[in-house]
């Protein structure tokens, strides 16, 4: 079992920033590749970014490339979502998860998932 707890969620201008953060637990943080996703009221939950165990591959959706960037530190066990240029559209709960198959961006695949920080993006 893995538990994953995240935190940096807040209220923010537009063009502001946030990092968000994710510390999983239970479990061997490095054999898990580690996602983003997020859901806005009244729609279906996408996904924002991933990463893969050794950091090496990166996925992001189109509506967050070039403002939004994950990584992971496994020295302090967490992993970050530094979100930049933020938009009123970028308004949702953030969720973590941890999938220990294949890198990807289904989040059917992910065994593990915290219970989200709400990012709110003012115009």
């Amino acid at each position: 079992q893995v538990q994953l707890v995240e935190s940096g969620g807040g209220l923010v201008q537009s063009g502001g920033s946030l990092r968000l953060s994710c510390v999983p637990s239970g479990r061997t943080f490095s054999n898990y590749n580690m996602g983003w996703f997020r859901q806005a009221p009244g729609k279906e939950r996408e996904f924002v970014a991933a990463i893969s165990r050794a950091s090496i591959t990166t996925y992001y959706a189109d509506s967050v490339k070039g403002r939004f960037t994950i990584s992971r530190d496994t020295a302090k066990n967490t992993v970050y979502l530094q979100m930049n240029s933020l938009k009123p559209e970028d308004t949702a709960v953030y969720s973590c998860a941890a999938d220990g198959g294949l890198l990807t961006t289904s989040a059917r695949a992910y065994d593990y998932w915290g219970q989200g920080t709400q990012v709110t993006v003012s115009s």
